[in-house]
């Protein structure tokens, strides 16, 4: 691999239930004059796959509402803070809150986190190859916090068509070691620099990705095989 671009996809309006995602992204490309291209990837934020899947619901600001829409998405609440909540949402991801978005959502509404974002992004996949007959890889992202380190990240909560983990265990080092342990979360390492160009406040929900290594793009998801189970976590 030789260079990595990844590209904010400029010019998508606000988006709303029962939106066409993928006519939203083909004519937002059109607009920049960007042709899709096969193993390119095209990474959206889990908020506009959220909303125009209908994952927008009724809030009325306060913090019994709040702690309501918490707990009917949380499988189990795992620490409490005041009113913050660690959760472990239906899809398994340890997140606060069950993920659940106040900002850039019309006042009196907030937004849920898709019910499958892998089935999203298989839906999403799909369309394209229709559509454009090009064959990408899609992931859908979401803005995470991490244990014992400050700040937030987007990691992938959901993709289609590229690997989930890069599995270098029985691999050498450049010393020649053997590696034993080392799993790369690849849809995690694209997930956070697509971020750096989507910002938070400027409504851009795409991005482009261009330069990925070939070996990257195959079969998988991140419900199978990013989210660690019970059995193999440490802290539960």
């Amino acid at each position: 691999m030789n260079e990595l671009r990844v590209i904010p996809i400029l010019g998508v309006g606000p988006v709303q239930a029962g939106d066409d995602l993928v006519s939203l992204l083909l004519s937002a490309l059109d607009d920049s004059s960007l042709e899709l291209l096969d193993r390119d990837l095209v990474v959206v934020t889990s908020k506009v796959v959220s909303k125009s899947e209908g994952r927008v619901v009724d809030f009325d600001g306060t913090d019994e509402d709040k702690q309501r829409l918490i707990e009917s998405e949380s499988k189990r609440v795992l620490r409490r803070r005041g009113p913050l909540r660690i959760t472990e949402t239906y899809h398994g991801f340890i997140n606060a809150n069950a993920g659940i978005d106040l900002s850039n959502t019309a006042v009196g509404t907030a937004v849920l986190l898709p019910k499958d974002p892998d089935r999203s992004a298989r839906r999403l996949r799909a369309d394209l190859r229709r559509r454009r007959d090009v064959d990408v890889g899609v992931i859908v992202t979401d803005t995470f916090g991490r244990v014992w380190r400050r700040g937030v990240t987007d990691v992938a909560l959901g993709s289609a068509g590229i690997k989930p983990i890069l599995d270098l265990r029985g691999s050498s080092d450049a010393n020649g070691r053997i590696l034993e342990v080392t799993e790369v979360a690849i849809v995690d390492e694209i997930a956070g620099a697509a971020n750096l160009v989507l910002g938070k406040a400027e409504g851009t929900p795409f991005a482009l990705v261009r330069g990925l290594d070939e070996s990257y793009f195959g079969e998988g998801s991140v419900g199978d095989d990013v989210v660690r189970s019970v059995n193999e976590d440490l802290f539960r």
